[in-house]
């Protein structure tokens, strides 16, 4: 919905006003730029959904979600890899399209997650793991990952 449908959306409206690459070597390299960062985007976001359903035993959908608090892989840089993947792809599509509406979308898609993991996902996640998410929550950061891996001992 985010990476697809939205952009599609947006793209398709605002097409004839949108920046868009020019012919030339420009255009080529925004093109292979944004292919490569949207594919970047996708293999993490990936796998991040693999490490819910192996780990996390739980899936991205609110009525199943993890049942184990997930503290590997990315998880022990980073709070929310799996935003930064859908951001990452959000911005290969911008710059493989030249579009700043979808730059823009990409900027409105971050701010409506930093409000909504504040409001609701993180007392969520509070509540289900307790101290222990505490623990994870003082360690890793939201948003920027750590330099080195948290080690949960």
């Amino acid at each position: 919905m985010m990476v697809v449908v939205i952009p599609r959306w947006l793209f398709r409206g605002w097409a004839m006003s949108d920046t868009r690459w020019q012919d030339g070597a420009i255009a080529a390299s925004g093109l292979v730029a944004g292919a490569l960062i949207f594919v970047a985007g996708f293999v993490f976001f990936g796998w991040c959904v693999w490490l819910f359903a192996r780990v996390g035993k739980g899936t991205l959908a609110p009525w199943d979600p993890s049942q184990r608090l997930i503290a590997v892989g990315p998880y022990r840089y980073v709070r929310n890899p799996m935003i930064t993947g859908v951001l990452t792809m959000l911005v290969g599509e911008s710059v493989l399209l030249g579009s700043r509406v979808l730059a823009l979308w990409t900027a409105t898609f971050f701010l409506i997650n930093v409000v909504y993991f504040l409001i609701l996902e993180e007392p969520g996640l509070e509540s289900r793991f307790g101290d222990e998410y505490r623990r994870y929550k003082s360690a890793v950061p939201r948003w920027i990952p750590r330099r080195t891996p948290w080690e949960n001992v």
